[in-house]
């Protein structure tokens, strides 16, 4: 019989089933319940109870918790705890608060991304107005929170989200990529955008040097349908 821990991080097997760290099947004990990830105020209150499994699977190099077993009465105790502190005014004055301030950090960065993308983008003054509507267009695709693009990123620096933000833009405007039927073989898709990407800097090397556009220039055409 496996020994029960008080706590533990358990997985999830392939029928669902959770594991030990041993890799052995467990059973969470009679009068415990699953509390989803979502709230950090009510997971946190569980515990900090002390008693609860933590449920966590692997995404690439990351784990990721689904939640935690933990006794019913500790859960429910702690959702009580959380509502009632929730309708409390100096509660929803707190919300407010740090919505506000989150607003301000989103609009803040919506400028610097911009201007990121108007430095690296470089056209020539003939273009300046083509630049201003991409460099918006591709900001306001790529900085919603959640959108889970480049500009999300915080592992890069600004100036690189930008160009990796255009390029990508780009490649699902200009070019066929979206409708490739790329073969599923290892690097092949890497490969693919290595090439779209290359023709995507050509067509803005032209803005840069100022030359003459043919009125069929994907990007032209792309930024003429918004």
């Amino acid at each position: 019989m496996h020994a029960m821990k008080e706590q533990m991080i358990v997985g999830v097997g392939k029928g669902g089933q959770l594991l030990a760290p041993d890799g052995k099947t467990v059973l969470p004990p009679s009068g415990w319940v699953f509390l989803p990830a979502g709230d950090a105020g009510v997971t946190r209150r569980v515990t900090t109870a002390g008693k609860f499994w933590r449920v966590q699977v692997q995404k690439g190099r990351r784990s990721i918790s689904k939640g935690v077993w933990a006794p019913a009465e500790v859960v429910q105790r702690a959702q009580k705890e959380m509502e009632a502190l929730r309708a409390t005014e100096s509660h929803q004055k707190k919300l407010a608060g740090a919505a506000e301030r989150r607003q301000k950090q989103q609009k803040a960065y919506e400028a610097e991304f911009y201007f990121s993308i108007r430095h690296w983008l470089n056209f020539h003054p003939d273009y300046d107005e083509l630049a201003h509507r991409l460099a918006k267009a591709v900001t306001l695709h790529a900085i919603p929170v959640g959108s889970g693009t480049v500009a999300r990123t915080t592992r890069i620096p600004v100036e690189e989200r930008a160009a990796k933000a255009v390029i990508a833009w780009m490649r699902h405007q200009t070019t066929a990529y979206d409708r490739l039927n790329i073969a599923r073989i290892k690097g092949e898709r890497r490969r693919v955008r290595q090439l779209l990407a290359q023709t995507s800097q050509q067509v803005l090397s032209r803005y840069r040097q100022g030359q003459a556009l043919h009125p069929d220039c994907p990007l032209l055409l792309a930024l003429n349908k918004l």
